[in-house]
């Protein structure tokens, strides 16, 4: 994992030329190579993205950039190490949902808004629900009534426990009655292996490491938590529209510096990584992955992961979901 981060960084950094230090981007940051913590490991959709916006992001700061995933705990674990990074800019973190679902589900040693500063939200998305090709289900009802039929039997998996796939799911479970059973993954790509390998009947994920899989037909969706149809699967209806009444739970991949990291550079690091994800190479890159770039400001990103956080603890809290659930 480490020769592959210093291969990208390589690639990606280390021989810049001298007219992009000149555009003033990457002033003030330490002359040294940047750390990308990404708290999940190598071929999930964390990773996933980090690599595609990393190298012209590295352009333009003139910085070399290094990737170092960090998985464990559902982002936890690497998320602790970066909450205890120093602050001078040398070090940033990007993640994704599970980050404001492990506060009600996890001791942390920290509070992500006290711990660290926003910096951007990247991007959102859809999460699916999907069914290998081989199973019975081609809708959510399908589902609901084997799950009635057999509670407990038929599995469900997703990317770490108490991620928003996961709490969404059980949410699900709870507005129809009916009950499934969870498996968590460490990460993505074993997970992706088994779903389509047909050793989990039952998938829900964001749409960025299978959707190459449900255009080939192995993976069918049964339903999306965007509030409607999404772009990114289409044909696939909403679960709202399936009749969970205003059920909505979409994912997003966000940029943290740690709490107490210059306001010039967090500022400064903003309008590149804006910039990146607006130009129209990088954009299209990761959009087609299947998510929306959203390229906020700091304090539209703060604005947002508070409010992830409320909604979801409520949530959580409300229905008794646990971290071993």
């Amino acid at each position: 994992m480490r020769r592959r981060s210093l291969f990208s960084m390589t690639a990606a950094g280390l021989a810049l030329p001298g007219v992009l230090r000149a555009q003033g981007l990457g002033a003030g940051f330490p002359d040294r190579p940047l750390r990308l913590i990404v708290p999940w490991p190598a071929g999930g959709s964390t990773d996933t993205i980090a690599r595609l916006f990393q190298p012209r992001l590295a352009e333009v700061l003139g910085r070399a950039i290094m990737i170092e995933n960090r998985g464990g705990a559902s982002g936890a674990t690497g998320a602790t190490e970066a909450s205890r990074a120093p602050n001078d800019g040398s070090v940033w973190t990007f993640i994704y949902d599970p980050q404001v679902t492990n506060e009600a589900l996890r001791q942390m040693p920290f509070r992500t808004l006290e711990a660290f500063s926003p910096v951007c939200h990247v991007a959102s998305g859809p999460l699916a629900l999907v069914a290998h090709h081989s199973t019975p289900y081609r809708s959510i009802h399908d589902v609901i009534e084997a799950a009635k039929r057999a509670p407990d039997t038929i599995n469900f998996a997703t990317v770490g426990v108490g991620g928003l796939a996961h709490v969404s799911t059980t949410l699900l479970q709870q507005m129809a009655g009916f009950r499934l059973l969870h498996v968590s993954y460490r990460g993505g790509e074993t997970a992706v292996r088994d779903a389509t390998g047909g050793y989990v009947p039952l998938f829900m994920t964001n749409v960025v490491i299978v959707k190459q899989h449900i255009r080939a037909g192995v993976l069918r969706p049964l339903g999306v938590t965007t509030r409607g149809e999404s772009r990114h699967v289409p044909g696939a209806p909403s679960f709202a529209q399936q009749g969970f009444a205003n059920f909505e739970a979409p994912t997003w991949w966000a940029m943290l510096a740690r709490s107490g990291t210059p306001a010039a550079l967090v500022r400064q690091m903003n309008e590149a990584l804006v910039q990146v994800l607006n130009e129209p190479a990088v954009k299209s890159r990761i959009e087609e992955q299947g998510c929306d770039i959203v390229a906020s400001t700091p304090e539209q990103c703060g604005q947002f992961i508070a409010g992830e956080i409320e909604k979801w603890g409520q949530v959580i809290r409300a229905n008794g979901i646990r971290a071993d659930s």
